[in-house]
């Protein structure tokens, strides 16, 4: 509905202007002091760090690992699940605009989406999300199994109490699958592109 999306839009706008540092995401890969990222463990991940061996089953019922999934490519990581009403919505808004702005530029890069509820996002529901918001062939959602859901929680200090169980932090991934960047909450769009275009010019 283009009046719901529209609200979703500006919600992330003013969300992203009262937490995000315009340009810190770029400069803590450039190696800025990490006090401006400050909040939630956000900021550059030094050394890079490999994740948690896991499997996933992705929106096109196609079963992979993390790490073969982010091998390869500079990538975006959010955590949600579809039932979701709070924070999902709009973190699905700011990903549907990041693809938007990715376009045809940059094939290394990818935005994936991970449910942490596996129980209930079937691939279906996984598609079907993504049809809310505009599938595009740069944004994919998966859903690990459920008894491996905690490794990937607790490797990106992802917890939160509640409403949801889960900060609306993004997650950057470097060409080797390897952990770089932890943004703070509601990181724009914009930022997005810019470290993943970062990402794909440092290699």
């Amino acid at each position: 509905m283009p009046g719901t999306m529209g609200l979703r839009h500006g919600q992330l706008s003013q969300l992203s202007r009262r937490c995000f540092l315009a340009g810190s995401a770029v400069a803590a890969l450039g190696g800025i002091h990490a006090d401006a990222w400050a909040h939630n463990d956000a900021g550059a991940v030094s050394p890079a760090l490999p994740p948690p061996a896991l499997s996933l089953t992705l929106h096109d019922n196609s079963n992979s690992t993390l790490q073969s999934v982010l091998a390869g490519r500079a990538s975006a990581l959010q955590l949600m699940f579809t039932s979701c009403q709070a924070t999902c919505p709009i973190q699905g808004a700011l990903f549907a605009d990041a693809a938007k702005r990715l376009g045809d530029r940059l094939k290394p890069a990818q935005l994936l989406s991970v449910s942490i509820d596996p129980a209930h996002d079937s691939p279906a529901a996984l598609r079907e999300w993504l049809k809310r918001f505009g599938p595009s062939p740069r944004w994919r959602a998966a859903r690990p199994d459920k008894a491996q859901l905690d490794s990937l929680v607790t490797f990106l200090k992802s917890k939160n109490p509640a409403p949801d169980p889960h900060t609306a932090q993004v997650y950057f991934f470097n060409r080797k699958g390897e952990l770089v960047l932890r943004s703070v909450d509601f990181p724009p769009a914009a930022e997005v592109v810019r470290v993943l275009e970062s990402i794909v010019t440092k290699g």
